[in-house]
């Protein structure tokens, strides 16, 4: 039994990530760092850094720190008491904006539950500088709840976020011990609010798979998103970042991947990316074009 166990939690080839450390690489690395600029690329130990930042050349940036306020147990960003609270920040990741001369970026940061706003205010005044250096650069901004007070959502979607995309991350029974100080409740209500203030602006939510949930429940998290009227929705495999975080419970194979898709199309949503791999922002321009496309074409089709 436990030679099956430890056969189990080896990682399959499907998981297998392909390195590239070329001058895209290297030279964003080095950008990142002499504008004292954080990435969840790299404090996430995101799989796919290699390929969005030596192939596609895109990065999502992480602001307000580097120290998040909750330990949740999935996640690699270091947390304890944060001191830092720039307001030079958003000028300088509207500058890397315009030097990397970026079609889509994804604006998260860590939770900062030690301020009042959340942190909406600066994420605002992001948003806004990169709207005045680059008003061509589509922007998708994925905050944590900000405590679930609706003000600093409203503080942040009236800024215009092209994109407003909160995760979910696991199904409702795994979240008292996935996600710290968060509420399953609480993100489904934080999106149908964001979708209430501005319907036009497409909301998105991703769930991570393979920390014990049933397939019963990823369905359930679909149709609970999907009553909330989230329109797109990103599902990828848990990895586990280090030893002291939590175990996978199993390896996910990329037909059951593309069984979840197809299902959550036919939920509703406007697109959907799912795979071992696939992460909140990974291929996220690609993801709204599609979900514009296909609003499109059902938009037509209701018309017709």
């Amino acid at each position: 039994m436990a030679e099956r166990k430890d056969e189990y939690q080896r990682k399959p080839e499907w998981l297998k990530i392909k390195l590239n450390t070329n001058e895209n690489y290297t030279g964003l690395k080095k950008m990142m760092r002499e504008k004292k600029l954080h990435t969840v690329c790299e404090e996430a130990r995101c799989p796919n850094i290699h390929e969005c930042w030596a192939v596609r050349r895109t990065a999502t940036f992480m602001i307000l720190g580097d120290t998040c306020t909750r330990a949740c147990r999935f996640c690699a960003v270091k947390t304890g008491m944060p001191t830092e609270l720039d307001w030079q920040e958003p000028e300088r990741v509207a500058d890397s904006v315009v030097t990397m001369n970026l079609k889509h970026v994804v604006i998260t940061a860590v939770a900062r539950d030690d301020l009042k706003d959340g942190g909406a205010a600066v994420f605002a005044e992001t948003v806004r500088a990169i709207r005045r250096k680059n008003p061509f650069t589509s922007i998708e901004v994925l905050p944590s709840d900000m405590g679930g007070v609706e003000e600093n959502l409203r503080e942040l979607m009236d800024a215009k976020p092209d994109i407003l995309n909160h995760n979910i991350e696991t199904v409702e029974r795994l979240t008292p011990r996935v996600r710290a100080r968060a509420k399953y409740d609480r993100s489904l209500e934080f999106l149908r609010r964001a979708k209430e203030m501005y319907p036009e602006i497409p909301t998105k939510s991703s769930l991570m798979i393979g920390l014990g949930e049933t397939k019963e429940e990823i369905i359930q998290t679909m149709d609970d998103l999907r009553a909330n009227n989230v329109d797109i929705m990103t599902i990828g495999q848990y990895l586990q970042p280090t030893a002291k975080h939590l175990k996978v419970q199993k390896y996910y194979h990329p037909d059951e991947f593309k069984e979840f898709k197809k299902i959550a199309l036919s939920k509703g949503f406007s697109h959907c990316e799912a795979g071992p791999l696939v992460r909140s922002s990974y291929h996220a321009d690609e993801q709204v074009s599609e979900a514009k496309k296909n609003q499109m074409l059902g938009s037509q089709k209701k018309e017709a």
